[in-house]
């Protein structure tokens, strides 16, 4: 909290003409004693009266003063481990305090009042705005802001996240929203624009050089702790917490991105233009739209574009969630390009599947399509088994099986009946049928069946009973043969003549 003027004079007057110490003036008049000691530095008037007394400092105070010159950011831990090898005794904590006073100030620098000629540059950063719980993710709400320095014009939109692509989406809504585009951007050092920095060496990030040869702007960075060259758009986003965000109710991202925009059109636009006091933000944007650079007849791309690896299961994973593609495209390498409503993914440059986006996590996105055709395969399979098995055993039923399709009757059924039927009766018994229903010009289970009822019923035997029993135990029912009991005879033998 600052010092009214009134306070200030009763802490140089106690201290000068009624001779009180800090310590008493910080006491009496609820101040803290560094509060009062910057007073009694900024003054910079001695004491009046006889000196105070000598401090236990006193004799390093030119060592201290100078080490502190060559090295002004020397912590006040290692200052006093180097004066307490030479000789000094005093705690580190009152250590501390004195140093405070004789480290040197940074000198206050001054700032040229930096003004930009219309159409001529924009600066842009991000603002983070909290988090936003969808379902079981949490992401980051980040701001992206774009300000042209002469009309001071806001572009805002919200995403969850502020990753490369949203970078580039913030450019192009801005370009669109403004219809055109200023000739030079002004970057701090994130990583989206800034991937590599050491003095005036600048490696730039390939991709926003990318769009800026697409839009033929120059992206320019600012220098390193000088917040006066980007204070238009660090202002922007102060006013936006204050003026928008704070307190405001909305439902989703949408409804948030919807009330910025009507923000930006109206609150926003209505407040005085710094450059030219008569105008308005609005009415000096719209001075300053018509000298705004042309934007090409195509937009630059900005999809997420992530090679992804689908395994034994027909899905996808992309962005925490999973994503359903057709089952002829699993244990293969795929690529998603998102946007952010929308999933494509791709096998090489054909679409296999699109999606509505999901900004949750851990969830499936399918479409029932992709399902319902893994499952067809599937029951197509077991029926294709099934008939190597049926052909495998009697080959005669190739040509009943051909004939039955010929004329309509479902393919797997009737592979199961004649399972079913060479269970009951056997192999050689339905083989022999077999051929009676084709030589009578009936390919069909039933005729089949009825050809064994009729062999049944001449061999005068009883109908069989099916016993539906487990693979694995009818695997287990193996013939056993009997054990030779001629050893127990002898034994009796042996009894008879012992007797």
């Amino acid at each position: 909290m600052a010092l009214t003027p009134e306070t200030e004079a009763q802490i140089l007057r106690s201290y000068h003409a009624e001779r009180w110490p800090v310590g008493t003036i910080a006491r009496h008049l609820h101040v803290h004693r560094d509060s009062v000691a910057r007073v009694l530095g900024q003054a910079g008037l001695p004491r009046l009266g006889p000196s105070l007394r000598p401090s236990g400092i006193d004799p390093y105070l030119p060592f201290i003063l100078q080490t502190l010159e060559r090295f002004p950011g020397l912590r006040a831990s290692r200052l006093y481990d180097m004066v307490k090898a030479r000789g000094y005794g005093g705690r580190p904590d009152h250590f501390r305090h004195l140093i405070a006073r004789h480290r040197p100030r940074p000198k206050a620098e001054a700032y040229l009042r930096l003004r930009s000629l219309p159409a001529e540059q924009m600066q842009v950063d991000w603002g983070h705005f909290d988090h936003l719980q969808i379902g079981q993710a949490r992401r980051p709400l980040m701001a992206f802001v774009a300000v042209l320095s002469w009309s001071r014009q806001i572009f805002l939109r919200f995403y969850l996240g502020a990753h490369m692509e949203n970078f580039l989406r913030g450019h192009l809504g801005a370009f669109v929203a403004w219809g055109g585009c200023p000739r030079v951007a002004l970057y701090d050092n994130l990583k989206s624009a800034v991937l590599e920095r050491e003095g005036s060496v600048i490696r730039f990030n390939p991709t926003l050089l990318a769009m800026a040869g697409h839009y033929r702007f120059e992206p320019r960075p600012v220098a390193v702790a000088r917040g006066n060259e980007k204070g238009r758009v660090e202002r922007a986003i102060r006013y936006i917490r204050d003026a928008f965000f704070a307190g405001r109710a909305f439902t989703d991202l949408e409804d948030l991105n919807a009330q910025a925009d009507a923000w930006v059109l109206g609150a926003a636009g209505d407040r005085r233009c710094p450059e030219d006091e008569t105008l308005s933000v609005r009415e000096a944007f719209a001075q300053e739209r018509a000298s705004l650079l042309a934007l090409p007849p195509n937009a630059f791309p900005t999809d997420e574009i992530r090679a992804v690896t689908a395994g034994k299961t027909p899905y996808v994973r992309f962005d925490l969630n999973d994503y359903s593609i057709p089952h002829t495209c699993v244990a293969r390498t795929l690529t998603v390009a998102a946007s952010p409503r929308e999933v494509r993914i791709l096998d090489a440059q054909t679409v296999v599947a699109t999606h509505v986006r999901s900004y949750d996590r851990r969830q499936q996105i399918e479409q029932d399509g992709h399902i319902d055709a893994l499952t067809d395969h599937k029951r197509e399979a077991r029926a294709h088994r099934g008939t190597d098995q049926l052909i495998k055993a009697i080959p005669i039923s190739r040509t009943l099986l051909a004939q039955a399709t010929e004329r309509g009757e479902p393919l797997a059924r009737t592979v199961r009946a004649l399972a079913e039927l060479r269970t009951t009766y056997g192999a050689t018994q339905l083989e022999a049928a077999i051929h009676r229903a084709l030589a009578r010009g009936a390919p069909h289970p039933n005729a089949v069946r009825l050809a064994l009822e009729q062999q049944r019923q001449a061999n005068d035997k009883p109908p069989p009973l099916p016993i539906a029993l487990p693979e694995h135990v009818r695997r287990r029912d193996v013939p056993v043969r009997p054990h030779n009991l001629n050893a127990y005879d002898h034994l009796m033998e042996s009894d008879d003549e012992q007797r």
